[in-house]
Parts: C-alpha cells; structure tokens; sequence
C-alpha cells in the first residue's frame, strides 16, 4: 500500500519501517518476550527472572533488561542502597504488550498443544488504563 507523500523512514538501528520488522528489531530474539512474561507474571528482581525454568544466562538477562529500559517498556529503581540493586517493572508502553503475549499464548496453545497453559492469572489479566 503506497501513501501520500514521502515514504517513511525507520527509526535509527531499524530495518525498515515496516511494523513487523520494526517490532522484531526490539522482541525478535530468542529470550525478549521471556523476560517480558516473567515481568508480567511479577518478577522484578534479578533472581527472579534468573529462577525461570528456561535458565535464562546473567549476561543475556542484564542485556535484555538494558534493552527493555532503552526501549521504555520497562523501568529500572533501585530497592537497596549498599550495595545498589534494581528492581524492574513494566512502564506503560510495556503493558500495552499483554494482549499480544495472550494471543500468543491462546495460539501456542491451540496449534501446539503440548505446551503448557499459562496461568488464568496471566490470561485473565487486563491493561490497567
């Protein structure tokens, strides 16, 4: 689909600007949407994320979560002062993300039934506004 004017332009590090690309670019590796589920299911500190089943390494989760800062769907405070130590919650953009990871899920589910159910918690859970 062609618009008017001139075509647009993808953001600095994109690909292209096509949605799905750009999408990709920020969720599209193999742990992204990992960390982003734990977020939602309410890990916020670092050994939280790190008791997943799926044994996320320290150095990929300290990238990840850099990542998600960066890119504003997730925020950084610190919950102790000696030594400093940071908890992460999600901001606002990264909310708006649920209904995405649901239907994921809801297709996972369907097509590949031997993976298993997300907690009702999970799927239940609406976007505060």
């Amino acid at each position: 689909m062609k618009r008017k004017g001139s075509a647009p332009q993808p953001r600095a590090g994109a690909r292209s600007p096509c949605p799905i690309a750009t999408a990709l670019d920020i969720l599209g590796d193999k742990w992204t949407l990992v960390v982003l589920r734990d977020l939602f299911m309410g890990a916020g500190r670092y050994g939280a994320f790190l008791a997943s089943p799926e044994r996320i390494p320290t150095n990929i989760l300290a990238d990840r979560l850099k990542r998600l800062v960066a890119e504003g769907l997730a925020e950084k405070r610190p919950y102790q002062a000696r030594p400093v130590r940071y908890e992460y919650r999600l901001t606002d953009k990264g909310q708006r993300l649920l209904p995405v990871l649901q239907e994921l899920c809801r297709w996972t589910n369907r097509f590949y039934p031997e993976s298993w159910t997300p907690p009702e918690r999970f799927m239940k859970r609406r976007i505060r506004n």
